[in-house]
């Protein structure tokens, strides 16, 4: 038997499984973390330069200056505010959707998509349930406020700092007035 070297280079780089799974789409998770809402209001936050100056003198990296927000509302009541963002767990993206009340707590944080191969169980309600109730001024690191999972370091930190970063890029938005 004869093996082609290209053959077997292409073979050996190639994933054995796949490990993608998508759990729910933002909408779904909209509807999960709202569900009194009767409508939701696509919105965009803007921070300006000094915004963005403060995140990085607080050790939070924005990222962008536009974040795409979803507004909760019941007839004409604020109920809050959805984010859909990204971090790369070890190698790959994890999508979430953080629920934050009008006050800027967190009500809950939704896995949506999770492309990793072990770290899956930040999936697991206790550990996402750290999340709600925090705020602006609350750490929002892992071994402060927020507890690790063995095997799943790397995730726990990147979402927790994901979250960490919706909360402050919005608590930027309300101060520079832009927060609808």
């Amino acid at each position: 038997m004869r093996f082609e070297p290209l053959a077997l280079a292409a073979a050996a780089l190639a994933p054995a499984t796949a490990w993608a799974v998508d759990y729910l789409s933002a909408d779904q998770a909209a509807r999960l973390i709202f569900p009194d809402a009767d409508h939701f209001e696509a919105a965009t936050v803007e921070l300006d330069a000094a915004a963005m100056r403060r995140l990085q003198d607080a050790g939070v990296r924005a990222r962008s200056a536009r974040w795409p927000v979803q507004v909760a509302q019941r007839g004409d009541a604020l109920l809050g505010y959805l984010v859909v963002d990204n971090v790369v767990g070890k190698f790959e993206l994890i999508s979430y959707a953080v629920g934050l009340a009008h006050d800027l707590t967190v009500r809950q944080v939704e896995v949506l998509s999770y492309r990793e191969s072990h770290g899956h169980e930040i999936r697991l309600p206790a550990w996402r349930r750290q999340f709600v109730g925090k705020g602006p001024a609350s750490a929002l690191r892992i071994g402060d406020d927020i507890a690790n999972i063995s095997g799943a370091t790397l995730s726990c930190t990147h979402v927790t700092e994901g979250v960490r970063r919706v909360v402050a890029v919005l608590a930027q938005a309300r101060r520079q007035g832009t927060l609808p």
